[in-house]
């Protein structure tokens, strides 16, 4: 539990940022080099290496070597448990004003209706 705890503080801090989400969102679509990410921003290629060495440090991305490349992924399954997190919350949620409605939406009970002769009192 505490080890999922982490992870998930971990990976939440790590998409605060906008370039590491923007990051994230563009590593959905396929593996990229850090030169290819970094091409998409107005920072430097070692200000991109920091932001994915935050998503590395998160779980969220791995590198791995083909070659001479050092394609990043997406390791989509801390993305799942974020995911789960937030559903699973979102839910308990929904179900709590399903309920309001529900306790708000019923009519008064007898005993506590009043009639205009007795509002004038």
């Amino acid at each position: 539990m505490a080890r999922t705890q982490d992870q998930l503080s971990r990976a939440f801090a790590a998409l605060a940022d906008p370039i590491r989400r923007d990051i994230v969102a563009r590593l959905t679509v396929g593996d990229a080099t850090v030169s290819d990410l970094a091409a998409h921003y107005d920072v430097s290629l070692q200000a991109v290496s920091k932001h994915l060495r935050v998503l590395e440090d998160a779980g969220l991305v791995t590198r791995s070597r083909e070659a001479q490349r050092r394609p990043v992924h997406l390791e989509s399954e801390v993305l799942a448990t974020l995911t789960t997190w937030i559903e699973r919350h979102h839910r308990r949620a929904e179900d709590r004003m399903v309920r309001l409605e529900e306790v708000l939406g019923e009519p008064p009970s007898p005993g506590t209706h009043t009639t205009d002769a007795g509002a004038d009192r």
